[in-house]
C-alpha cells in the first residue's frame, strides 16, 4: 500500500479528499504482454485474437494499426516496410512488452521476414518477434507437417510469393487454392462456410499433412477444431498460428484443445 497520508480540504462548498491510499498488482498483463500491429484495413484479427486470448487470464494484448493500401499487390505490400517502426513504437510506449506481432501474411514475404523483425527492433529491441508466416512455419515443425496445402485469397502474383516462399523453406506445397480477390473489405467477408469448402476441395485433390489458409482478414480460428474433426487434417490460418505463436513465444503454454491440434502444441 503506499504510504500517502490522506489530505482533506474544502472548495465552493465540496469537501475534496486527496492522496487517498491504495494497492498496487502486476496489472492485467501478469503473465504476457502481447502487442498486435494491424493492417488499417484488416476487419478480422483483433476479433479472432480476442476470442482466443481472452479466457487467458494475465495475458494481455495490445494493438497498433499500420497504415496500408486496400488492393493487396507487392509493391503495396512492400511499401509498408519504412512504417513498421513508428506503428511498433506507439504500443506502450517506456513500457516492457514481451512480443510483438507483425500482422500481414503477404507482406512479411514480400518484405522477407528478418527485414521486418529489423523494423520492429527500431523500436522494441528486446521483444520477441513474429508474423503470420514466421507464426505458420513454426506450426508447421509443431505438427510435424511438411506437405502443406495452402488456401488464399490474393490475386496470382502475390500467391506466387506466398508459394515460393514457403517451398524455399522446404515446405511442399502439392496444391494451392485462391479464391482471387485482393480487396481486403470483400476479404473480410468471405463466409467461413466458403472457407470451409475452399479447404475441401483443396484436400480432394491431393493428400496433405496440414492445410494453411493464408491472410490476416479470412475468418477461420472459430472453425478449425470442426473442419478438423470433419477432415482428419489439421487445419491453421494466418491469424489462428500467430496467436499461437505470439503465446508460446511469451511462454504462455496453456493447451486449449477448443481452438484445434495446434493449441495442444508447444513450440518445437
Amino acid at each position: 500500500m503506499n504510504d500517502r497520508s490522506p489530505s482533506t480540504s474544502a472548495t465552493g462548498g465540496m469537501k475534496l479528499i486527496e492522496h487517498l491510499p491504495f494497492d498496487t498488482d502486476e496489472g492485467i498483463a501478469s503473465r504476457a504482454r502481447i502487442g498486435l500491429m494491424v493492417l488499417a484495413t484488416d476487419f478480422t484479427i483483433e476479433h479472432e485474437w480476442r476470442a482466443i486470448m481472452g479466457g487467458l487470464k494475465g495475458v494481455a494484448l495490445y494493438e497498433s494499426r499500420i497504415l496500408n493500401d486496400a488492393q493487396i499487390t507487392p509493391e503495396t505490400l512492400r511499401a509498408m516496410e519504412p512504417r513498421i517502426a513508428a506503428a511498433t513504437d506507439v504500443i506502450l510506449p517506456g513500457s516492457p512488452i514481451d512480443v510483438v506481432a507483425y500482422g500481414c501474411t503477404s507482406a512479411s514475404m514480400a518484405i522477407g521476414e528478418e527485414k521486418v523483425f529489423a523494423r520492429i527492433r527500431e523500436a522494441r529491441p528486446d521483444a520477441r518477434c513474429t508474423t503470420p508466416i514466421t507464426a505458420a512455419f513454426a506450426a508447421f515443425h509443431a505438427l510435424k507437417a511438411k506437405r502443406i496445402g495452402v488456401l488464399t485469397p490474393y490475386r496470382a502474383d502475390v500467391n506466387r510469393i506466398v508459394a515460393d516462399y514457403i517451398q524455399a523453406r522446404g515446405f511442399e506445397v502439392p496444391v494451392f487454392g485462391s479464391f482471387n480477390e485482393q480487396d481486403d473489405g470483400i476479404v473480410a467477408r468471405i463466409t467461413p462456410a466458403s472457407v470451409k469448402r475452399g479447404v475441401e476441395t483443396i484436400l480432394s485433390h491431393a493428400p496433405v499433412d496440414a492445410v494453411f489458409v493464408s491472410c490476416t482478414s479470412v475468418r477461420l480460428a472459430e472453425a478449425a477444431q470442426a473442419i478438423e474433426a470433419e477432415t482428419g487434417v489439421p487445419i491453421t490460418s494466418s491469424n489462428h498460428a500467430m496467436a499461437w505463436h505470439a503465446l508460446r513465444l511469451a511462454g504462455v503454454d496453456d493447451v486449449m484443445p477448443q481452438w484445434g491440434r495446434l493449441f495442444e502444441a508447444q513450440l518445437a
